[in-house]
This record gives structure tokens, sequence and C-alpha cells, in this order.
């Protein structure tokens, strides 16, 4: 029942969140030089989730070999726009036979 409650206060939060962003729009004016840092911010939060999915693991510095290069393999096949499924296909394939011919 506790579960219950958090998910529909989690839920709930997330729709003020988003219908905050939806109400304030004609009245908060973001400075120019914010506004330009807007899609850069973006990309920067994205980097920073796959490089911490990548070289870290249960909270620790992990530098292996495999997991690196199968992102590197994904984004590749991504960047050449591949069909998503490829691009996820063969990035873990990548990593997989990595790891099976023993590298970390």
């Amino acid at each position: 029942m506790k579960y219950i409650v958090v998910l529909l206060v989690l839920a709930a939060g997330t729709y003020a969140i988003r219908l905050s962003g939806v109400l304030l729009r004609g009245r908060l004016t973001l400075p120019d030089w914010l506004r330009d840092l807007l899609p850069v911010a973006a990309t920067t939060l994205l980097a920073a989730l796959v490089a911490t999915a990548v070289f870290t693991d249960a909270g620790h510095l992990a530098l292996g070999v495999a997991r690196p290069a199968g992102v590197a393999v994904g984004a590749l096949l991504a960047w050449r726009r591949m069909p998503f499924a490829v691009v996820v296909v063969a990035a873990a394939a990548t990593a997989a036979l990595l790891r099976l011919a023993g590298l970390p």
C-alpha cells in the first residue's frame, strides 16, 4: 500500500513540474545568455549520463574495454542513422563478444 502512495505522490509531483512549465512560460523571461545555454545544457546532461553509465559500475569507477567499445559501436551506428534495434543489438553484441574474449 505504501508503494502505491509513493507512486501517486511522485506522479503528482512530475505532473506539477510539467504543468508549471506550461503555466509559467508566458510569465518567465530568461536572459539571452541563459536561453543560448539551454540546448547545450541538455547535450551536456546526456553526455554526463552516458559517461556515468559507461565508466562506473555499482557506484565505483570501472575502466574496462568492453562497455566503452559497445557504446562506441552504438554511437557510430546511431550517427549513421541505423535503426534503433540494430544500434542496441550491435552495441550489446560488441560488449558481449569482448567480454567473452576475456576483456573486462
